[in-house]
């Protein structure tokens, strides 16, 4: 039987019974595969498998959760963000799926709005928009640009309560969330200077890399925070290449499960923590 596979990402890294809350309701209607969070990015990311006509009410259920535990009003992590349940993608490893995947995506917008959270579509569902260009300039921006009547959800409420947010929805194939940490001594500006050469829209852009330089300041660490929206174009060693190039890299890490072939090549000498392959957490 087809599983499908989302990876919602919530925007709380710091308390453990929040998120515990949120993984339950999760649970009601999928396989909970993975679970990752972040106190400096203040972001968690879970990893669901369910059955076509089922995961959107998995989403449904943690959204609604989110929505009621997490006050982005007092958020106050490096990721940018939009909503208390922030981004709700249904991933497909096999193009043969992604006619499955798009119908489960739409069924989860539907699913979040009539639970009360805004919906928007990115991606291949809503023309080619980007998460970036629904994000920019936070919550707060994304409301008034509601409330000016410059933009209008896809889903659910017409307006934005500023506690939780709006959700961002899209049927995709996995994106790589890939994080390098450069040796020391670093400094934010280099970290940033590097981030702005390799992203697509950089001097040295690779193609479909987003790319932000960052200073995690419990861990004291200066990292290039990276997506990599096509794992099969660009791969974790060529983003790793990229970076070396301007700085040594002192470990990676993966932030959620990925395919086996977005790693093909990793060089041993750089340690890369990462969780177990999908492939592995799906049984193949």
């Amino acid at each position: 039987m087809t599983r499908l596979l989302a990876v919602p990402n919530v925007s709380e890294g710091r308390d453990d019974a929040v998120l515990d809350a949120i993984q339950a309701a999760f649970a009601t209607d999928a396989a909970v595969l993975y679970r990752s969070q972040d106190p400096d990015h203040h972001r968690a990311v879970f990893v669901l498998a369910a059955a076509p006509g089922q995961l959107h009410r998995a989403l449904a259920a943690g959204a609604a959760t989110a929505a009621e535990r997490i006050d982005l009003r007092r958020h106050d992590g490096l990721h940018p963000r939009v909503g208390a349940l922030d981004v709700a993608p249904v991933v497909y490893l096999d193009d043969a799926d992604r006619g499955a995947a798009i119908a489960e995506a739409l069924l989860a917008a539907d699913a979040i709005g009539a639970a009360g959270v805004p919906v928007f579509l990115y991606g291949e569902l809503a023309g080619g928009r980007t998460r970036a260009e629904l994000r920019r300039g936070g919550p707060e921006a994304l409301a008034a640009r509601v409330a000016g009547n410059e933009l209008a959800p896809d889903y659910g409420p017409a307006a934005i309560d500023p506690r939780a947010g709006a959700t961002l929805v899209a049927a995709r194939p996995p994106l790589i969330a890939f994080n390098l940490e450069l040796a020391p001594p670093a400094t934010l500006e280099t970290a940033r200077a590097i981030a702005a050469l390799i992203r697509e829209s950089g001097p040295e852009g690779l193609p479909g890399v987003r790319a932000l330089g960052l200073h995690l300041r419990r861990q004291d660490v200066i990292q290039v925070s990276t997506n990599i929206e096509d794992h099969r174009a660009v791969r974790a060693r060529d983003v790793l290449e990229a970076v070396e190039r301007h700085h040594p890299v002192a470990a990676a890490e993966l932030v959620a499960p990925a395919p086996e072939a977005a790693l093909v090549g990793w060089p041993s000498a750089v340690t890369l923590r990462m969780p177990p392959p999908l492939e592995v957490l799906l049984g193949r």
